[in-house]
């Protein structure tokens, strides 16, 4: 037997300064780089003590101990390059946004800090403390913040929840022909995560100007790295994507400064991603302002061996032996720190021993629930119109609807890109809901890998950076393989970030309940997302709600989920002959038919199943109103259409596909029973499929789920004021 040895695609390096590179640092580069630092710690030790004060609610990862990785890295940055963080993102948020406001030739030698630099160290300041002032409005803290005209995209308390989201950036900075480069800062613990596998495949597949930046600081909370992790040096990790990984210690502030310059020009000139490891370490247990050492997982005398050897102390001794800065410029630039954040305190805080929060600063509790959404600017010019409004009407395939709407936006909308498993492939995707697309817009129809954490993130990245993304998920079930992404990330971004984005996402998923492939793959996906306000949903009926429904979630500035019913795709619905630019209004439901005596709401494929049985309830005496919903998030729930039927009915039944325990049914009829109490003749009935996940064998399967004889005798029972 024999064996080879087989050379990795991506080579690692081991970098490190020498004398020559100290001495070729300019005394006003030096200068920047040391008030980065003093003013980071400053900043960091401040915030501790305001937190033992009880001045900031919620936890404090201070970035004590690793000021050189924020301080080098931004410096070597352009302003209008792109950064994403962590939980622990003080220091980067601090200089990128400090970087952004000051002119290249500010010195902190001799002039005082400008009014935008002390608005930067107060705004961040209020901003972890939970203050209207803060970027985001109190919303983020610590853990969340945002300046999207500094380039700072968001940090993240998600471990690793930031990393695809700064491949989407990326995606966009090249689609652009920016010339801009992003850097994904995160943790050592992060590597573990699979969104930094599936980034990192991504980016290299796609060549992206993104620098995947591991702060790798030894320990995730009071796990040491080399515990949690198969390799102690973690840029390995970008051999298994093909690209080069890059290793130095954080504390070689020049060597880091210098590499990252290299770097971020090499991936400006279109070389790809590739993985920096600063080894660094931070002085504090994982929040707070106790040692780790107190905790026993670390010793204090490694404390003591990487304190001696912090920037905060290396490197003015550095400058000083290197003749770039005198002892009193340095003494000089610490005080400049020192003042500015004493500033910033006593902006937040009022005098005393404990300080306490300024309250004219607190946010007016009355706009907690504002930034939800969108403000509906994005909806002002346009006009709305339902299929009474068209004369002429010719059939369309409810598939061929999907991808001629899609195709449209694709011809209107530069910045739209489709993003999913096989939607370029077999000449329109896996159902034939891109059909005719790759060919014709062949780069911006895009096969991703199965990684749907991964896309999704990718998605939020792109769309916050101004592109258009519509993604398919190609089945319910797997969005839980993306729920971070979907949920965490894209469904609270709008407001964890104070309303300080867009997000015109559109996510398309194909409901295969009652096509026999069974329990991960049949899921009916609207309880789940109705469980974040962020999310919108539409769920079209036909192929005139479709485009009409597609058209409004591609207007809109929030995500939303477009839910497409696999019995649906083959059946022909009459669509306006020539007029696909008509859209249904969010949040608008339609009464399908008109009657007396009970009300049904429905959505989605049971409309079609619905219908089906209006004559056979009216031979038995029963005037049924059937409300397709359309909408159904919470937030959009069109209960004026349905509180007009009811006060007509007096009876209302909710019909849904989906197994009971992930039906919205629950929360519409506690609605309808709050709101319309007073019209009800008996309790609202549910109709909903076996609480089961959902059986392979077609007997069983169709067992499972609710049938036309349930719905119609469920629903002649509330008629006939008899339901139990």
């Amino acid at each position: 037997m024999r064996k080879e040895t087989v050379k990795q695609n991506g080579a690692l390096f081991v970098w490190h300064s020498d004398e020559g590179d100290l001495s070729a640092l300019p005394p006003l580069r030096a200068a920047r780089l040391l008030f980065d630092v003093f003013l980071i710690a400053e900043f960091e030790k401040s915030l501790l003590k305001l937190k033992k004060d009880d001045c900031v609610w919620g936890p404090v990862h201070s970035s004590l101990g690793q000021e050189s990785v924020a301080a080098a890295t931004i410096q070597a940055l352009r302003k209008s390059d792109k950064i994403t963080g962590t939980h622990r993102s003080h220091h980067q948020f601090l200089s990128k946004v400090m970087h952004h406001v000051l002119m290249e030739s500010w010195s902190p030698l001799d002039e005082p800090l400008p009014q935008e630099g002390k608005e930067v160290v107060r705004r961040s300041l209020a901003e972890i403390m939970g203050l209207g002032a803060g970027y985001c409005g109190g919303r983020g803290g610590s853990m969340h913040l945002r300046c999207a005209e500094a380039g700072f995209l968001g940090s993240n308390a998600i471990v690793g929840g930031g990393i695809p989201l700064a491949t989407g950036a990326a995606f966009a900075e090249k689609w652009g022909k920016t010339e801009g480069v992003v850097i994904s800062f995160f943790s050592d613990g992060a590597t573990n995560q699979g969104v930094f596998h599936e980034a990192c495949n991504l980016a290299a597949i796609w060549k992206l100007p993104v620098v995947f930046f591991i702060e790798n600081n030894h320990y995730a909370v009071g796990t040491a790295a080399r515990d949690a992790c198969s390799v102690q040096d973690l840029a390995r990790r970008a051999g298994s994507y093909g690209m080069p990984g890059h290793i130095i210690e954080a504390t070689d502030i020049v060597g880091l400064h210098r590499l990252v310059g290299i770097v971020a020009n090499s991936v400006r000139e279109g070389s790809g991603p590739c993985v920096i490891e600063a080894k660094c370490y931070r002085d504090m247990h994982h929040a707070g302002d106790t040692l780790g050492s107190s905790y026993k997982y670390r010793t204090r005398e490694e404390e003591e061996e990487w304190l001696a050897k912090n920037v905060r102390i290396r490197f003015p001794e550095e400058l000083i032996r290197a003749g770039i800065l005198t002892k009193e410029q340095i003494e000089r630039v610490l005080r400049l720190a020192v003042e500015n954040v004493a500033e910033a305190v006593e902006f937040c805080t009022e005098s005393g021993s404990p300080r306490r929060v300024r309250p004219e600063l607190w946010p007016d509790p009355s706009t907690v629930c504002e930034g939800l959404r969108s403000k509906g600017l994005e909806w002002h010019a346009t006009e709305f119109r339902e299929r009474g409004d068209f004369s002429r009407f010719c059939e369309v395939k409810f598939s061929d609807a999907i991808s001629t709407a899609i195709g449209h936006w694709l011809e209107i909308d530069s910045n739209a890109v489709v993003l999913g498993e096989e939607v370029a492939n077999f000449g329109g995707g896996a159902f034939g809901a891109t059909k005719g697309l790759p060919s014709r817009f062949p780069d911006r129809v895009l096969n991703t890998p199965i990684s749907e954490a991964g896309f999704v993130g990718f998605a939020l990245g792109a769309a916050i950076s101004g592109l258009h993304p519509i993604v398919e998920i190609m089945y319910p079930d797997f969005s839980l393989a993306a729920a971070d992404q979907l949920f965490n990330q894209v469904g609270k971004a709008r407001h964890m970030y104070g309303d300080t984005l867009q997000l015109p996402i559109v996510v398309r998923t194909r409901v295969a309940v009652g096509s026999g492939y069974g329990a991960q793959h049949s899921m009916e996906p609207v309880g789940l997302y109705a469980l974040f306000p962020g999310w919108r949903i539409v769920a079209p009926s036909d192929s005139f709600e479709y485009i009409g429904l597609f058209n409004s979630a591609m207007r809109s500035q929030d995500p939303v989920l477009v839910m497409e019913h696999y019995s649906l795709y083959a059946q022909k619905y009459p669509v306006p002959t020539d007029s696909l630019d008509y859209f249904i209004p969010l949040g608008s439901a339609r009464v399908l038919c008109e009657g007396r005596d009970v009300t049904v709401i429905t959505y989605g494929a049971m409309v079609q199943k619905c219908s089906k049985l209006i004559d056979r309830w009216a031979d038995d005496g029963v005037s049924v109103e059937i409300i397709d919903l359309r909408s159904l998030d919470p937030l959009s729930i069109d209960y004026q259409t349905i509180g007009r039927s009811i006060r007509k009915t007096g009876a209302a039944v909710v019909a849904e596909e989906a197994p009971r325990s992930c039906a919205i049914g629950s929360r519409i009829t506690a609605d309808i029973t709050e709101r319309f109490f007073d019209f009800l003749d008996g309790p609202v009935a549910r109709l909903t499929s076996l609480d089961i996940p959902n059986p392979v064998s077609r007997v069983l399967e169709t067992a499972a789920l609710l049938d036309d004889e349930a719905i119609f005798s469920g629903t002649k029972a509330v008629a006939s004021r008899c339901w139990r």
